[in-house]
Formats: C-alpha cells, sequence, structure tokens
C-alpha cells in the first residue's frame, strides 16, 4: 500500500462509521479522490465492501490435490510379474485435501482450492468432506477427470507401487487463484501442494510475501519437485521428506550430518522453516534458531502408510498456528502421524478439536 492508502485504512480502523464526506473532510483531500482510494482497498482486499468491514484472519487455505484413492491390499507375499490376490478399498485423497480435512477435523476453519471433473469421484470428494472443508472455492472442470491415486501395499501395510492421474492440476494455474486473491490475502495461513504448477507456486510465494502471510509448501513426490522455486523466500515453512529433498538439491543423503546439510542448504535458499520428514528415523528440522533431530514416535502396529505424511504436515501446522513452539510443533506432527499410520483410514477418524490440548496435558 501506498501512504495515501495506509493513511485511509488507519482512519477506517479508527472510526468505521464515518461517512466517505467526513472522511475526505477529517483527512483533508477530495471526496473523489478519498472513493478511488477505498476502490481500490476493497480490490485488495484490506476492506470488504461499502461499509468498511475489516476482514479477520480466520481461513487457512489448502490449495493442490483432492483425489479419489484406491489402496490394493496384497494378501500374501508379493509375486512380480503376475496376479497376486489382493482386497481393494477406496477413499478419499490427495494432499491438499488430506491436510485439509485433518485440520478441519482439529477445529480449523479450513477452505480448499482445486480442480475437479463433473464424475462420480468428484461427488465422493465433496461428499467425503464436506462436513470439515469449505468447498466454496473448488471449481469444475467438465471436460477432465477428478485426480486419481491407486497404490499398492504389501500385507505389513509398506507401500509397492502407487499410479497417480494429476494431470487435471495442470490448469490449477495463477487465473484460477486471481479471482479469490482478496480471501487469499486474509488467509491465516496457505498450504500448498506440489501438484500446482510452478507458476502457481510462484504466483502465492510472492502474494504471502507482499501480504505476510504464512506460507507452507508440502511436496507430493520427488517427481513433483520439478515445480519447486529455486528461491525460496516468503516460505514459511518447507516440510519435505529425504526422496523430494535428494531429487531437488541433487544429491544423495546418508546420515544425519547429511540430513542436517541439507536443512541448512534449504534455509540458506531463503526458508524460514525446514523440516525434513525421515520415517522411522525420525525428523531433521530447522531455523534460525538452530537444527535438531527428532526420534520417531513409537507406533505399536502400522496398518497402513498413506496419509501418514499429509498428517504430520496438518499435526504440524495445528500446533504452529496455536502458537506452539517450532519444537513441540513438530513432535505433535509425529504424534498424528504415528496415530494415522494405525488406522486403517488415510485420515484417521477419532481426531478431535481438543486433541492439542490433550497432548499438552499428557
Amino acid at each position: 500500500m501506498n501512504e495515501k492508502e495506509q493513511l485511509v485504512l488507519q482512519t477506517i480502523k479508527s472510526n468505521p462509521f464515518l461517512s466517505q464526506q467526513e472522511m475526505a473532510e477529517v483527512l483533508n483531500i477530495p471526496r473523489p479522490t478519498l472513493a478511488n482510494i477505498i476502490s481500490g482497498l476493497i480490490k485488495k482486499g484490506e476492506i470488504i465492501g461499502r461499509a468498511y468491514v475489516l476482514p479477520e484472519r480466520n481461513s487457512i487455505f489448502a490449495i493442490g490435490g483432492a483425489n479419489v484413492d484406491r489402496k490394493f491390499h496384497i494378501d500374501g507375499s508379493v509375486q512380480h510379474g503376475t496376479s497376486n490376490p489382493s482386497t481393494v478399498t477406496e477413499s478419499v485423497g490427495g494432499v491438499a485435501r488430506n491436510v485439509a480435512e485433518n485440520l478441519g477435523r482439529f477445529g480449523n476453519d479450513v477452505k480448499l482450492i482445486t480442480l475437479i471433473g463433473q464424475d462420480h469421484g468428484a461427488k465422493v470428494i465433496e461428499n467425503e468432506s464436506h462436513a470439515f472443508i469449505n468447498f466454496d472455492y473448488v471449481e469444475e472442470l467438465p471436460d477432465l477427470k477428478t485426480g486419481s491415486y491407486s497404490a499398492v501395499l504389501d500385507r505389513k501395510g509398506e507401500l509397492i507401487l502407487a499410479m497417480a492421474d494429476m494431470s487435471i492440476y495442470d490448469y490449477l494455474l495463477p487465473p484460477v487463484l486471481i479471482k479469490h486473491e482478496a480471501a487469499l490475502s486474509n488467509a491465516k495461513c496457505i498450504i500448498i501442494d506440489l501438484n500446482c504448477p510452478k507458476e502457481t507456486v510462484e504466483y502465492l510465494q510472492n502474494l504471502a510475501s507482499i501480504r505476510e502471510i504464512p506460507l507452507a509448501i508440502v511436496p507430493v513426490s520427488a517427481p513433483k519437485m520439478k515445480n519447486m522455486p529455486k528461491d525460496l523466500s516468503g516460505v514459511a515453512y518447507f516440510i519435505v521428506n529425504r526422496d523430494e529433498v535428494e531429487s531437488y538439491l541433487n544429491i544423495q543423503m546418508k546420515n544425519k550430518e547429511d540430513y542436517s546439510n541439507a536443512v541448512s542448504t534449504l534455509l540458506e535458499m531463503g526458508a524460514k522453516n525446514v523440516i525434513l520428514t525421515l520415517g522411522e528415523q525420525g525428523a531433521m528440522a530447522g531455523n534460525k534458531d538452530g537444527i535438531h533431530h527428532f526420534e520417531a514416535e513409537k507406533t505399536q502396529e502400522i496398518i497402513d502408510v498413506t496419509g501418514a505424511g499429509d498428517a504430520f504436515v496438518a499435526g504440524f501446522m495445528h500446533a504452529v498456528l496455536n502458537e506452539e513452539s517450532f519444537i513441540d510443533a513438530v513432535n505433535f506432527g509425529q504424534y498424528n502421524a504415528s496415530k494415522t499410520l494405525q488406522s486403517n483410514k488415510t485420515v484417521r477418524q477419532d481426531i478431535t478439536a481438543e486433541e492439542l490440548n490433550n497432548w499438552r496435558n499428557k
């Protein structure tokens, strides 16, 4: 904002019930000039409508994938090159959608921006998600198929192979988001997954920097790292796994020193906070206050690994947004991931709005 816009906005904050004529007299500027300034502030999302309502930053925006997930659970030992007896389950998924549902179940106001087709998959996603996620910003593309993800799991629940049809997200470009720029400009937080094209990530990176909105980037897979900007300035939280970091930085990591060096490199590239998740080896996380290794949360029984990474992201972000310390937020993310590993659902169904308080008071 320029100096005049800041002055007008401060006057509205002091007394939002002033008429334009009264405000023009207080500021000693012509009323037509004031009207133009107010119109610009409305377009920028600084005020809402003619009543000069000041927007509140209460909503989390999750942007990216919303898919139909199909899981093939092999009954016995995996046999390559032949048919394997298995059972099939269908559920809803997508990194952004999974994170959004976790956060919604935690009691947050979450809005999803994604693209879906006009098909059975789209109906399944909305029916399964609407209780926890606001779908007002979801856009339908009737000529394209809703995203889908198919995973083959062994009898221990470990992933053997995954196949994804995410071509619809090639159309999740900046013009889709620009239509909602006023709302995005007043987000409490923005979380984007790398199903989105690189130009969309960069658009949000710039918006978040200008508006001072916490931006979290969550990669989907190593191949999707092509959508990651090289400059990480404006990225408040970069939450990434080992394969994705190796692909992004073109390195190989073998030990804790390598993990720590990778986190340090990502911080030097501009990210404010970096969390490198390492599965059974826990996590390496850092910011300007230092880099720390976190042991993995002990899990009695792993039923299904699907969704555990998204659960970590949601648990971490929920804790951060509730003003927990960085270290406690990482620990709560690990807790939520561990609980999800013990569930046969991509998003566990027993999350409550009191979960963080209960965890804190253990």
